[in-house]
């Protein structure tokens, strides 16, 4: 089974309340086993466009990346997400398949 992935770009534009979303977010992301494998650290744009925050998050596979998602633990940080930040969030499946 493929591990589930949150791709997630972000512009803060309230640091302070940004701060309470980390906190409320924390509560979904125990319960359905997230594991950060980018959280925001040095990077460089170098076709497209971009945000000033990137995340992208590990789950044990693509359904619990969703119900994640969907839960009402994370509707609860969401709320507190959107007055403080705007996101772009992808959830997808991983890939198991041949490498070069």
């Amino acid at each position: 089974m493929t591990k589930g992935y949150w791709i997630v770009r972000v512009d803060i534009k309230d640091p302070e309340a940004y701060k309470s979303y980390v906190a409320a977010n924390a509560v979904a992301f125990r319960k359905f086993g997230a594991h950060f494998l980018v959280r925001s650290g040095k990077y460089e744009t170098l076709e497209g466009g971009s945000r000033g925050r990137n995340v992208v998050i590990e789950f044990k596979d693509y359904a619990t990346a969703l119900a994640c998602y969907h839960s009402p633990e994370y509707a609860a940080a969401m709320k507190l997400r959107q007055s403080a930040a705007t996101a772009d969030i992808i959830v997808i499946e991983g890939y198991d398949g041949p490498q070069p």
